[in-house]
């Protein structure tokens, strides 16, 4: 018996299942983000809530097999060469299979993060059609750029990240790809769409449309925290070996870290600035810790990994205030706030706090110069085509429900059903 091949066999059999195993952890992440959603809205559109987390992972699915695996990994410095209905073409000791499932589930948070956002008065249809977009074009286009080969990860003699900035643009696992590029995305589209009905006064001073569940939330968000160590670690793409075994475990650490501090800095700041320790601005902190982590949970200490957890956590307090209060921008669920200022933020926070070459330990701003680019380009793409997207929809067919649709629910008119029946 060759015993070398049956030992490296046997590796990449384990790196398989722990790439797939991480995959059904960050595709646990929908029913979070389900559940989130529908806790923070009122009853009358949980259905449709639900309905719209449903299909983002069932079009996400279909479409980033058909179009977007190929526009993310193909060859390309701008977008990937299309190979439609084929992942032959990548190339990977780990099954392509396998890679595939694993970078689709990304996929699917990013439309997931959106519809937090634009709750509670969007036709169904548009959400329909702008899923289709976000799984076609927008994100895999980021997504080359960073993980596929693209021009923002091209180490190369002479490339432009090199010749710039001496380094490359780092985001492990997606605070950049994947959460601000929802995040924007979810911005943006709320502001074209406008505000709920009763959201603002006629002085324009905002009103609180308190969420119908927050234990609904809270179960999400437990079910987003345990997601994430798919999700983070996950992105090591292997277990076998002590350098895999080591760095996946660091990961589950900082990841961990992160959250709490969140948790615990936005409890404390909100406490502080509202007189009361709420419970909603809670969960929101422990998920702008987890996005803040996620582009550094690789390379930063777990010092570094609170401090980076600390600070999203409390930003995303005055983010969320700014842009109800100054922006006149109504997100029901925080959506932009948690996902795209934190981050934005968890990117930039990296290039001060990599233990390598990271702006506090090597003395050097190049690589914190390439995080501040990357995140700003990632996010400009992300805003600039959402714009475009819901602003050509809301042209062509209107994004918004009419009045009485949005006052008596979406649910019963949009799907004929609702999610609570006496």
């Amino acid at each position: 018996m060759d015993t070398t091949y049956t030992i490296t066999d046997l590796a990449l059999s384990l790196d398989t299942v722990w790439m797939l195993l991480a995959a059904m952890l960050v595709f646990f992440m929908q029913p979070g983000f389900a559940l989130v959603e529908a806790g923070f809205t009122r009853t009358k559109n949980t259905a449709n809530i639900m309905m719209k987390n449903l299909l983002d992972f069932m079009m996400g699915s279909l479409l980033f097999w058909a179009v977007g695996f190929g526009f993310m990994f193909g060859t390309g410095g701008f977008i990937g060469m299309p190979h439609l209905f084929n992942f032959s073409f990548y190339d990977t000791e780990l099954p392509v299979a396998g890679f595939l499932v694993f970078q689709t589930v990304f996929c699917a948070t990013a439309s997931t993060i959106v519809s937090g956002a634009m709750a509670e008065r969007t036709k169904f249809s548009m959400y329909l059609a702008y899923t289709i977009l976000i799984s076609v074009i927008i994100y895999p286009v980021s997504g080359h750029w960073t993980w596929g080969g693209g021009w923002l990860m091209n180490g190369d003699e002479g490339s432009f990240m090199m010749n710039t900035f001496g380094t490359t643009f780092h985001d492990f696992a997606g605070s950049t790809v994947v959460h601000s590029v929802g995040g924007w995305i979810a911005l943006v589209g709320a502001a074209i769409l406008g505000p709920r009905i009763g959201k603002y006064d006629k002085d324009k001073k905002s009103r609180a449309i308190p969420g119908h569940n927050l234990a609904l939330a809270s179960l999400g968000v437990f079910i987003l925290w345990f997601g994430w160590f798919g999700f983070n670690p996950g992105s090591q793409l292997a277990a076998s070996g002590e350098g895999n075994r080591t760095a996946i475990s660091h990961v589950f650490l900082t990841t961990n870290l992160a959250a709490c501090a969140g948790g615990i800095f936005s409890l404390l700041v909100a406490w502080f600035k509202y007189k009361k320790p709420s419970l909603s601005l809670t969960l929101n902190g422990v998920l702008a810790g987890l996005v803040g982590i996620t582009a550094g949970c690789d390379l930063v200490s777990p010092m570094g990994a609170a401090i980076i957890g600390a600070i999203c956590g409390t930003v995303m307090i005055f983010a969320v205030d700014f842009i109800d209060h100054v922006l006149k921008i109504d997100d029901p669920v925080g959506a932009s706030s948690v996902h795209g200022v934190c981050g934005c933020l968890g990117t930039i926070l990296t290039g001060f706090l990599a233990t390598e070459e990271g702006l506090f330990y090597s003395g050097s701003a190049n690589f914190l110069g390439a995080q501040l680019f990357g995140a700003v380009v990632v996010g400009c793409w992300a805003a600039g085509m959402g714009f475009v997207v819901f602003k050509g929809l809301d042209m062509v067919h209107g994004l918004r429900v009419p009045a009485r649709v949005e006052e008596e629910g979406l649910d019963i008119y949009e799907h004929g059903e609702t999610a609570y029946n006496s």
